[in-house]
Formats: structure tokens, C-alpha cells, sequence
């Protein structure tokens, strides 16, 4: 998707589109090099800073617990006491050897109450020790991302730091409000690698986020090699934004990073964007337009000028190949057939192309989602339709949800990563409005949209669209602060909403980000500790 209203955006802004971020409202902002702490702080950290914010979590008071030199982890999942024990290895110095045996770090998938799901998990920090229980490895997983908050900043650091490793005492009970808590990267305005795609799968990890969406297509570029399609990625793939090389994922590539991502309790959730956004597909291959004429290759940043050719069985042979080789390739259960802004598309065509795009996807064993543009056609039971639009009602979506249609919820307003934080921001987009931390983190998804009932939403999402976005450095700055407040709103329950609470508990992930030599935008709205 690329998003509606574009048309509204700035030239101005791709004049940021070589540059990093220089400005934080009328300061330099964070590098990549300065955002890496010499010392981080060594303080005891507190049940209080915990973001997302648990279901509980309840201190012991006068109890903490300081990991000894012979730390060790015992799992019941090897691969998530690996993980803990190689974070742990990097910032303490320690050995922290992993096993089965019982060691300072218990990680058990026993004695979790049943309320935490397959997902939750319950944390308890004694005087001799700490445990996490869960019910599944995810459990597991999301519980060790709360053990590493409570230790001090610099544990997120990737050299030696000095200790104490001081644990408060107490005990944490925690499991998501949806199960559904999504980070969408365009990689089609501007392609990152693997390496980069990797990274930001390590960041949004830690914040409780369980899918990547990965919007592969677009009128910019083409990202995924299809076999008997070369020229999708040769041709289609050679440019960007701007005009930049491009790059694309082999298949190879693409299964590295639904691997790395599972590793991380992520799931994948691959987009190619249909019937509009397509003009690097039908630069590619003639046939997939309707006067069989290729058009050039495209570079700017407009929108809804392009659309398969819906009357073409060519365009659904097409299709039925890119859907199948991606879905034996996405481990995950869902695959994003687009759907938006395709004004080059007639209603009556829209609907017919959709209705056999979900076919097509059901056939290949995969739920399709789509932006909710997709409500104009006649939805299958099973798809999903993920809102970006800046209303808070529409017509379509409220009859389909009326139906059983589940929705994820992204208002652009909101949810959207590439809107500036301020009208200063060199970076980003101001169509959907300026979108500081507080916007991001004050609206309730089980309550946004009028007509429709709560128990349809399945959750929240933060997409970053990169017409302006070139680098890691980019990313972060785009997505860090406003991402953990997004994440808090998929993981907590409703009644840990309140703004000045967030506000100060998101204040504790300054020296954190620094740590781990995340480029993040001090918002003038939290009172960062210094030096962070």
C-alpha cells in the first residue's frame, strides 16, 4: 500500500531523502555514533518501567537479586536460552553457559497459570534467583524481553559494561490484549537488505511485536525473485525513489528472513501490492497491461495511476505463480494482497479482481489480508482487512465487520511511522497530520472506529512507508519513540492506558535505546534522563 491522499505530500520532503536526520525540533538529533553509551547507567531498574505494561506486576519490597559472575540459564527451550544467554554474554562479560540443568535463570514451560495463554508468561524475581514460566516457547520469549527491562540500560549494550546486574524482587503475570502486533518496512520506495530487515526484527522483538509485514511491491520496485518471472526483479527491481539502484531478495534471502524472524516469535507477512501499485510488475512484463504496451520504470512518489489488467487471464496466471511461490515460502498463515488506492481501477473491476485475488490465496493455503479498500468487494469469511484510513467510520468496513469481517487497525493518524513528529522533522511525510508520541499512543483499537464492535478488532499494526526513509539509522529515528507506544496499545490491557503513566515509563527506555545504539527522536513531550 502506499497510501491514500499522497498526492498531498510535499516535493520538499524527498530533498530529505539522501539525508539522515538532522533535526530534533531545532536540535541535532541522535546519530547512530552518539547514540552509543561509554557507560551506560548501572541503576536498579523498576516493575515501573516495564513497556509494554504487564497484566501485573507486583514488587517485593526490600528483595532484589544481582547476577554472580557464574550466571548461568536452564531452559526448556534451547533456542530462547541461547538468545537471553547471548545478549547476556555480550554486556556483562559473563560466561552465562546454557542448560538443562537448574540454573540463576530459569526458563520453564511449567507452572504458568492458564490465564497467560500461549503467549504470556509469569516472571518471579527472588532473593536467589530468577523464573520464567510459560505455557509455550512464545510465552517464554516475551517473558525473557521483561527480564532484560528490569536489568540496568546497559545490559542492551554490545561491549562489556560494568555491573552490578541488579534485579528488583517481585513478580510479573502477563499476556497480550491481541494477538495480533504488527511492524509493517516498505522495502519497495526504498529496498533494505537482509542485514538491515534483520536489525529492525531485533528492535521491535524486544517490544512484544509478533509480525513483520513486508511490503514487497510496489510502483517503485519489485523485491522478490519469482521463478519464470525474472524480469520482475532485473528490470522491475533495478531502481527506487529518487532513482537508486533497488535490490531484491532472492528466494534464499527471503526464507533467511522468515527464519531469523521465527527465531524471534515473528511472524512474516508478505505484500504484493494489487490491483494498483503495480507499475514495476507491468514495467516488466507487457502482457500485464491491457494495451500490452510496458510502461517506463517509475521513480517518484504519486499514486493510483497504475492497475493490472483485470480482464487479462494472463494477470491471473501471473498472480496464481507470484501468490504460490510466495506462500511455499512464508512459514506464517497470511499473505497481504493490497488492495488500495487504485483509482485506475473501475469499481465493478475492483471487485471482480479482489474476489478472485482471495481465491487465488485460499487455493494456496493462505488468509488474505488487505487494506480495507477491500470491503468494496464481497470478502471471504476468513479475510482480514487492515485499516490506514484517517476517519474514524467507514461505510464498507462497518457492513463487512457486521458480517465477521476482523480488522486490523493502523489509522494512518495514528499508526503510521513515516509521519513527522513535528513540522521541523526532515524526515517523513504530513499528509495524514503531524503524529508526535502522545497521538500515537492516545486512541484506544477496540474503540476507534464508530459501528464497529470491539470484538472484531484483531489487533494493531505500525506501517513505515519509505518514500523518505534510505537508511537503519532512518528507520529508528522514524520508528523509536512511537513504536513502544504503538506496541503497548497491542500488548496491554485497555485499563494501563493512561498517557502520564506511559509518558514516564517510556522516558526509561532512553537509556536503553542509547545502549543499544538506536538513533531515536528525543520527543520534546517525555523528560528523557539526561544524557540518554
Amino acid at each position: 500500500m502506499a497510501h491514500a491522499l499522497r498526492p498531498r505530500r510535499l516535493t520538499a520532503a524527498l530533498a530529505a531523502v539522501t539525508a539522515t536526520v538532522l533535526l530534533t525540533l531545532g536540535a541535532t538529533a541522535p546519530t547512530a555514533t552518539t547514540s552509543t553509551a561509554a557507560k551506560p547507567a548501572t541503576a536498579v531498574a523498576s516493575f515501573a518501567d516495564i513497556v509494554p505494561a504487564p497484566v501485573s506486576a507486583v514488587p517485593a519490597t526490600g528483595v532484589s537479586y544481582a547476577l554472580p559472575s557464574s550466571a548461568s540459564v536452564s531452559s526448556d527451550v534451547a533456542a530462547v536460552g541461547g538468545y537471553l544467554a547471548a545478549i547476556l554474554r555480550k554486556s556483562t562479560g559473563y560466561a552465562v553457559p546454557v542448560s538443562t540443568a537448574p540454573g540463576t535463570i530459569q526458563l520453564l514451560l511449567s507452572g504458568a497459570p492458564a490465564a497467560v495463554g500461549a503467549q504470556g508468561y509469569q516472571l518471579d524475581v527472588t532473593a536467589s534467583g530468577v523464573t520464567v514460566r510459560a505455557q509455550a516457547a512464545a510465552g517464554l520469549f516475551a517473558g525473557v524481553q521483561t527480564l532484560l527491562e528490569i536489568l540496568p540500560p546497559g545490559v542492551e549494550s554490545s561491549t562489556v559494561q560494568p555491573g552490578p546486574w541488579t534485579l528488583p524482587g517481585g513478580r510479573v503475570v502477563d499476556y497480550p490484549r491481541y494477538a495480533y502486533r504488527g511492524a509493517m518496512l516498505d522495502v519497495a520506495r526504498h529496498f533494505f537488505t537482509v542485514a538491515q530487515v534483520e536489525r529492525y526484527i531485533d528492535q521491535i522483538a524486544r517490544y512484544k511485536i509478533d509480525y513483520l509485514h513486508l511490503h514487497l511491491s510496489d510502483d517503485q520496485g519489485w523485491r522478490i525473485a519469482i521463478n519464470g518471472w525474472p524480469q520482475l526483479t532485473a528490470h522491475g527491481g533495478s531502481t527506487e525513489v529518487g532513482g537508486g539502484p533497488g535490490g531484491y531478495y532472492t528466494q534464499a534471502d527471503y526464507a533467511a528472513i522468515t527464519a531469523y524472524a521465527q527465531q524471534h516469535y515473528i511472524t512474516v507477512v508478505p505484500e504484493i501490492d494489487m490491483p494498483g501499485h503495480s507499475n514495476a510488475a507491468q514495467s516488466s512484463y507487457a502482457q500485464l497491461n491491457c494495451d500490452g504496451v510496458a510502461p517506463p520504470l517509475y521513480t517518484g512518489t504519486d499514486v493510483g495511476f497504475s492497475s493490472f489488467c483485470v480482464g487479462s487471464p494472463t494477470t491471473y496466471t501471473f498472480l496464481d505463480d507470484v501468490i504460490g511461490q510466495l506462500a511455499a515460502l512464508t512459514p506464517g498463515p497470511y499473505l497481504h494482497i493490497g488492495g488500495d488506492e487504485a483509482q485506475s481501477t473501475s469499481a465493478a473491476d475492483y471487485a471482480t479482481f479482489v474476489n478472485k485475488v482471495q481465491a487465488i490465496t485460499a487455493a494456496h493455503g493462505k488468509t488474505a489480508i488487505g487494506w480495507h479498500d477491500i470491503a468494496n468487494a464481497t470478502l471471504l469469511p476468513s479475510t482480514i482487512a487492515q485499516f490506514w484510513d484517517t476517519s474514524t467510520s467507514n461505510k464498507a468496513l462497518t457492513a463487512a465487520a457486521k458480517k465477521g469481517t476482523k480488522i486490523i487497525m493502523s489509522p494512518a493518524n495514528h499508526a503510521y511511522l513515516d509521519m513527522k513528529y513535528t513540522s521541523s522533522t526532515p524526515l517523513g511525510q504530513d499528509w495524514a497530520g503531524l503524529t508526535d508520541v502522545k497521538k500515537a499512543y492516545d486512541w484506544d483499537p477496540g474503540a476507534y472506529l464508530s459501528g464497529v464492535p470491539a470484538s472484531a478488532v484483531v489487533g494493531v499494526e505500525a506501517p513505515l512507508w519509505t518514500e523518505t526513509i534510505v537508511t537503519s539509522a532512518d528507520i529508528e529515528y522514524m520508528a523509536f519513540p512511537r513504536l513502544a507506544a504503538l506496541a503497548e496499545l497491542g500488548w496491554s490491557p485497555e485499563s494501563t492506558h493512561t498517557w502520564t503513566a506511559f509518558r514516564t515509563r517510556l522516558a526509561a527506555q532512553g537509556p536503553r535505546w542509547k545502549a543499544a545504539g538506536i538513533t531515536y527522536y528525543h520527543s520534546t513531550q517525555i523528560a528523557w534522563p539526561t544524557g540518554s
